[in-house]
């Protein structure tokens, strides 16, 4: 039996870092007169803030890793709030499993690596890393999305369909319970969220459940028309900048996007600016540590203006995001709205 309770574990919220409580602009600008990684921060810190300053760049944020979970939730919310990113392309761990899962009312919490899993198992926490959850609160998180699903009109939806009916979700409920959501953010300024690996967290789960209680009448997450839309968003846009936390899907997936036009027949250049920050070594070939000029090559990415930094996105995500913030790049920037344009799109198509 354990030894201790699910309280004794579950005692210290994670703490979302608030970009208004630092200034990192003395910082980077020091780190730019440096070398290592702390110079690649600092000209990925400027090249973040030329995005923001090109009135005709949309800037597609893509996010993988437990991000949310480890404290950087606010940072996003206040990029959405502050109109510093157009799109956000996600793993769906971060927008199911931490960010829906928050604005439900339930935490994250402080734990150590150096723990009894098998005593975590029993007591139905879940780890990540030096982090907590709780397995039957994540397990409400899976039920209200079945919930939400069962309410819909059965048929295929894009990923960011169904997000965005998330965020319908919690306006209905009165709101999300913690203030810092960026699924209902995006829900209120026109962000559209795609998850191209829907089905890899707890929606997964929760859609699971809700076509077994429905079979032949059900939702479906259709994959192909994440790719579509977010090709047809280049191709409108034309200009845009990546800025990349971790690599997986979301990576690629944005990247892919300049090569699904050209198949198209429509002119989009490549994305013209590109940040990313990740721990992934390039060496093994694998997808989160190949280099933006390697998508050079594919024709994916520009080499003018990009960067790579190696570092943890817990440190370095906050000093690039905050530095362009202080610098108050995002104040004369139009906020474009594609979620309101997609939706406009299918209805002149009749979807």
């Amino acid at each position: 039996m354990p030894v201790r309770t699910k309280a004794d574990y579950l005692r210290e919220p994670i703490e979302h870092l608030d970009l208004a409580s630092f200034d990192a602009v003395p910082l980077v600008e020091a780190m730019e007169h440096m070398a290592f990684q702390a110079r690649n921060l600092a000209r990925a810190a400027k090249i973040y803030e030329q995005m923001l300053r090109d009135r005709e760049c949309t800037v597609i944020l893509t996010l993988a890793g437990s991000l949310f979970s480890a404290g950087l939730k606010r940072i996003v919310y206040d990029m959405i709030r502050y109109n510093m990113v157009d799109v956000i392309v996600s793993t769906g761990a971060i927008i199911v499993d931490q960010d829906f899962f928050e604005a439900l009312g339930f935490r994250h919490y402080k734990g150590s690596p150096m723990v009894d899993d098998d005593e975590l198992r029993e007591l139905h926490i879940d780890r990540i890393y030096d982090t907590y959850i709780d397995e039957d609160e994540l397990r409400i998180c899976d039920f209200t999305i079945a919930r939400i699903a069962d309410a819909l009109e059965p048929r295929p939806y894009s990923s960011r369909e169904f997000i965005y009916e998330m965020g319908r979700y919690l306006e209905a409920q009165g709101g999300p319970a913690a203030e810092d959501s960026v699924v209902y953010a995006a829900y209120r300024h026109g962000v559209p969220i795609f998850v191209p690996a829907f089905s890899d967290c707890s929606a997964g789960f929760g859609l699971v459940y809700h076509q077994t209680q429905r079979p032949g009448r059900h939702v479906t997450i259709d994959s192909v028309a994440d790719f579509r839309e977010l090709t047809q968003i280049k191709i409108a846009a034309r200009d845009t900048g990546l800025f990349m936390i971790g690599g997986g899907v979301p990576k690629n997936f944005a990247q892919d996007v300049v090569v699904a036009a050209d198949i198209l027949g429509a002119e989009a250049p490549m994305h013209k600016y590109a940040v990313q920050i990740t721990v992934a070594d390039e060496r093994d070939g694998g997808l989160s540590g190949s280099t933006l000029r390697e998508a050079s090559s594919w024709g994916k990415v520009a080499n003018i203006y990009e960067q790579m930094v190696y570092a943890e996105a817990t440190l370095a995500m906050p000093l690039v995001v905050n530095y362009a913030w202080r610098k108050e790049a995002w104040r004369e920037r139009p906020r474009r709205r594609w979620q309101d344009w997609l939706a406009a799109q299918e209805i002149s198509s009749g979807a």
